[in-house]
């Protein structure tokens, strides 16, 4: 498995997003969970990202948090070398829907419930997960900032952040940003100036949903030919082809797919060693 880099940390060139098993309609039973975990470990993977509102209920809040704790528990490799990450500022509500806050007190809250969740004296890497618009940017910011001072977490980051507010973060955590993680995919692409923005400052950019969601995935290649046609002639998953052609677009970027299954993460890892011609890469854009 090649190695990027978040901050001063290296980790795998494609990560783990654990969300899928913790959502109500798809979530697999926990045993399927934990082995796609480790499977995933297993193959080199150092970088698994959730949030504390990964989570099939507003009363579970921490689901998915506990889930990959107690997978790292049973690992039997070295804990040490994975970076987890998790994100503070979204809420669930009653009825399980979901809301925002992204006040100091909050996501200092937040984190020390993620603390206890993830089992840990220091969280790897601690994302703001999505701006408030009742509150100031500079204040959730500021909260990180202070978190970050503490010792409570090791790497700040920023989620579903413009490229504005990825400056204005780098400015305020003094030159610590370390990564920013919003949607980028085929059928996302909006993104763009957000990466070009990470390339400049130097800050590790993690598209979620990089294969289009969790309901999109499967059809990847019917939705976006090129990716049909390019996975078709190397013998390939269309998906692997996608997460291939994203490592390609810049060196801060690292996806981190969506699995609950051992093989489909397996297949996802697999596009860190595929390296796309120029040719290739002109097609799908």
């Amino acid at each position: 498995m090649r190695n990027r880099s978040i901050a001063n940390v290296p980790v795998s060139a494609i990560g783990l997003g654990a969300m899928p098993m913790s959502v109500a309609e798809h979530m697999p039973d926990e045993a399927q969970s934990i082995r796609t975990i480790h499977a995933a470990l297993d193959a080199g993977i150092t970088l698994i990202d959730t949030a504390d509102a990964y989570a099939p209920a507003t009363a579970e809040v921490g689901h998915n948090e506990r889930l990959v704790a107690k997978a790292l528990a049973l690992w039997d490799g070295d804990r040490d070398a994975v970076l987890v990450a998790t994100k503070g500022g979204h809420t669930r509500t009653p009825g399980d829907g979901w809301g925002l806050d992204g006040s100091a007190t909050y996501l200092r809250r937040a984190c020390e419930r993620s603390l206890k969740a993830l089992g840990v004296e220091a969280i790897g890497l601690y994302q703001h997960h999505r701006p408030d618009p009742a509150v100031p940017y500079e204040e959730s910011i500021g909260a990180l900032r202070d978190l970050l001072d503490e010792g409570k977490i090791r790497l700040a980051g920023i989620s579903n952040a413009d490229p504005a507010q990825i400056r204005q973060a780098h400015d305020l955590l003094g030159g610590r940003l370390a990564s920013v993680q919003n949607e980028y995919s085929p059928r996302f692409r909006t993104s763009e100036p957000e990466i070009d923005v990470c390339a400049e400052l130097g800050v590790a950019f993690l598209p979620w949903s990089p294969l289009g969601g969790i309901s999109a995935a499967a059809g990847l290649g019917d939705a976006h030919a090129a990716f049909n046609e390019v996975a078709a002639e190397r013998g390939v998953s269309p998906q692997r082809v996608c997460l291939a052609w994203e490592l390609a677009r810049s060196p801060v970027v690292i996806p981190i797919p969506g699995s609950s299954r051992p093989e489909s993460i397996l297949d996802s890892i697999a596009a860190a060693d595929l390296t796309l011609t120029p040719d290739e890469l002109a097609r799908l854009g």
